[in-house]
């Protein structure tokens, strides 16, 4: 009975206090819960931030009254029409105003990888549109309470090793010089999608996994700050701080709004496992939970939005890109690594249905046993 009694102590101190880590929901997918089950599943992983890549009524009315913290998302397909001025101000008081007095609504992130996107009217777009998103904050007086960014591929960086030497790619200065002018000016982060997983599948000979996966490994030391880092996560985090500050600018706080590891991929996607995935969040979650710091920004603890809730079944492009999420669509945990959650079934039916089926149910018996004695 010690044993079994050791056992659960153990396992109550495996449970993951997740307070300061956000998760992705995204939603390409034909086969999700109901936004109302998914907002006690995450009450119940005690997650307080949820980055989404819209701005669902439905999921910001599920976690009304919540103490959840909501990115939401403003399409690369709307960057054209808020680029208009009135029809920018029309999307925040149609998408955020209704919502705000019960939903936490703390920043918007306009487009998504849009400089990788070989798209040149978008990228010229990406700015004039949070500027008018941001005017637009201002014009009603929501402009303290929420920010306004970007994500940005990691992509983006033409250097990365060391961190110290990062710097982005030449030909999108143009584009990023004024983006980071502007986030800056207003006080907002500078949000990066980094994987890990991409740089050890397209390299897995030069990459050790275990660096990648936040295991134990000798590390790398940086020739020139002479800071050692030990998973490239933070390597990679430090990088875009170098970058940045090529530009000029040193008080832009880089926080990554995706990453993640899949736990499945095509055969060719090496390095696409339930247990690398399971070892990549779980050691993860727990340097979040450590607040943690980068070698290169050592106070300012790792801000991440993990990616992804569920595994999304309509997503295009190789097998991993399917297979990101956390959990099942079921509600099942795809592996544990002490994020226990709790998705609760369908709805059961109404009260006056049950009543109703009850009596039905009495009269069938009473008709059963009047039969019996004839």
């Amino acid at each position: 009975s010690l044993f079994f009694f050791l056992l659960i102590i153990s396992d109550s101190f495996m449970q993951i206090n997740c307070l300061s880590c956000g998760i992705n929901y995204g939603q390409i997918a034909n086969n999700l819960p109901s936004p109302s089950r998914v907002a006690v599943l995450i009450r119940s992983m005690n997650v307080t931030k949820i980055k989404l890549y819209d701005a669902d009524p439905n999921v910001l009315l599920a976690f009304s009254q919540s103490n959840v913290e909501f990115v939401i998302g403003l399409g690369n397909e709307n960057l054209q029409n808020m680029t208009n001025p009135s029809k920018a101000q029309n999307w925040i008081q149609q998408h955020v105003l209704p919502y705000l007095s019960q939903t936490k609504i703390t920043c918007i992130h306009v487009g998504n990888e849009v400089l990788n996107s070989n798209n040149t009217q978008m990228m010229l777009n990406l700015l004039p549109s949070m500027r008018n998103v941001h005017t637009a904050l201002v014009n009603l007086g929501l402009d303290r309470l929420i920010s306004v960014a970007t994500a940005f591929s990691f992509n983006v960086l033409e250097n990365s090793y060391p961190p110290s030497s990062g710097s982005f790619k030449q030909d999108l200065i143009q584009y990023i010089q004024p983006l980071v002018e502007f986030l800056d000016e207003m006080k907002s982060p500078f949000l990066i999608n980094a994987y890990p997983f991409f740089a050890y599948r397209d390299n897995p000979n030069e990459v050790p996994l275990n660096y990648a996966l936040f295991q134990p490994n000798q590390g790398l030391v940086d020739p020139n700050t002479n800071l050692h880092y030990d998973n490239m996560l933070y390597a990679q985090i430090d990088a875009v701080y170098a970058a940045i500050k090529v530009l000029g600018f040193t008080n832009i706080e880089v926080r990554v709004s995706e990453t993640g590891w899949p736990s499945k991929g095509d055969s060719d996607e090496i390095g696409a496992t339930i247990q690398n995935a399971k070892l990549y969040n779980g050691n993860l979650l727990r340097r979040i939970e450590e607040k943690q710091g980068t070698p290169g920004k050592p106070l300012v603890p790792i801000d991440v939005y993990v990616f992804a809730l569920f595994n999304e079944d309509l997503k295009n492009g190789p097998a991993s890109e399917r297979n990101y999420g956390l959990y099942y669509p079921n509600g099942s945990p795809v592996y544990n690594i002490g994020l226990q959650g709790y998705l609760p079934q369908m709805a059961l039916p109404s009260k006056s249905n049950v009543l109703s089926f009850n009596f039905v149910v009495w009269i069938v018996v009473t008709y059963l046993i009047f039969a019996w004695e004839l």
